[in-house]
């Protein structure tokens, strides 16, 4: 007898699978068996593929839309390094969770494509959080805390263009990946030279 919801099943079932055998060759018959449900269960809590990968993406990796929606509404609520070492560390963990799930899409042109345009149709893509973070960045300067000359869609760009890169650039050799937090640290300290400077 299941004990869990049947969306919780796929999800779980989606999340494993993408992660061991790539987005590309995942297909909904294979989650459904392993989701031990039927296709047409799958096809009642999910339109497509597309946009079971996306549910997986915000539900099972870290919450990084949420804590830059939650850091723009409220800016001053903590220092700002700390801010922005926890979305440093927030970002590095969702790339270095979403990399192995996602990089096979690059292999597979037809489905990079249709995988664009549901994310189109979603309202949702890879650039919803560097859009985030420079709201984040511009209330701060609306609060005094960000030089009013700093660019704030460029430093976004850099902080998260620099975790994805962490992601990417240590595949092959995970265990010499620089660890989160100092990583995030030592990210967010320069960063913060550059925005208050």
């Amino acid at each position: 007898m299941q004990t869990k919801p049947a969306r919780v099943r796929i999800l779980d079932a989606a999340h494993e699978l993408m992660l061991t055998v790539g987005l590309a060759r995942t297909t909904t018959k294979e989650i459904a068996k392993a989701a031990d449900c039927s296709e047409a269960a799958l096809y009642k809590y999910f339109a497509n593929k597309e946009e079971l990968f996306i549910s997986v993406l915000s539900e099972r990796l870290p919450k990084l839309t949420p804590l830059l929606s939650s850091l723009a509404a409220e800016p001053g609520r903590a220092g700002l390094e700390e801010n922005l070492t926890e979305i440093a560390r927030q970002a590095a963990l969702f790339y270095e969770q979403s990399f192995p799930i996602a990089a096979s899409l690059y292999a597979e042109t037809q489905l990079k494509r249709r995988h664009d345009d549901v994310m189109r149709e979603m309202g949702t893509g890879p650039h919803k959080p560097i859009e985030g973070l420079a709201a984040y960045l511009r209330a701060e300067q609306a609060a005094g805390r960000v030089s009013p000359d700093a660019d704030a869609f460029a430093a976004a760009s850099l902080l998260l263009g620099a975790c994805a890169q962490r992601a990417f650039a240590y595949e092959a050799h995970a265990e010499s990946r620089p660890p989160v937090g100092d990583f995030a640290a030592r990210l967010a300290r320069t960063l913060l030279t550059g925005l208050t400077g």
